[in-house]
Formats: C-alpha cells, structure tokens, sequence
C-alpha cells in the first residue's frame, strides 16, 4: 500500500538546507557583492582571511595546550594537612 498522504515521499527528498546555488545563481551572487561592496572588495576579502587565518592560528593554540596538557603525567592530589593542635589558653578577665 502507498502513503496516506496524496503527496509522494519522494518528492520531499531534498530538504531545502541541503540546497546549493548553480552557476547561473552563483552569477548573479557575484553580481550583487560587486555592486554591494565595489571598491571595497578587496579589503573586504583581505579582513576576511585574516580573520580566517587568525581563527586557524587560536584553534592551534587550543589544540596545542590541550596536548600538552594530556601528555603531562597526572598529579596525585596532595594529602590535606592538619591544622596544628595548639594547647587551649584560658584568656584572663578582668574584673571591672
């Protein structure tokens, strides 16, 4: 038996998140960034992969530190010192 519902399965096989612009959409993408940004591109693209490459360069850094860190031999945690016993002094009063 089919579906209950009167639209197929097969027509929702792709959801709409999983879409990608073809070359003719990629064209007009082009177009509208040009317009939007001109002269500007350049500096656009050039703050872009800084931002790219100093993104990379703290990933590194995390990944760097969390290697070292797991490398390291584990420390045993130190026993918990006492506090030392002091005999208990009466304090004197006064009589006022």
């Amino acid at each position: 038996m089919g579906p209950a519902c009167p639209i197929a399965m097969h027509d929702f096989t792709l959801p709409l998140a999983f879409w990608m612009p073809t070359g003719w959409e990629w064209l007009i993408v082009g177009a509208v960034g040009l317009l939007l940004f001109g002269k500007r591109l350049p500096e656009v693209g050039r703050s872009l992969g800084k931002g790219i490459v100093e993104f990379k360069r703290g990933l590194k850094g995390v990944t760097d530190e969390i290697e070292s860190e797991s490398d390291k031999p584990a420390a045993l945690p130190k026993p918990a010192q006492e506090p030392e016993a002091r005999p208990y002094q009466a304090e004197k009063v006064e009589n006022a």
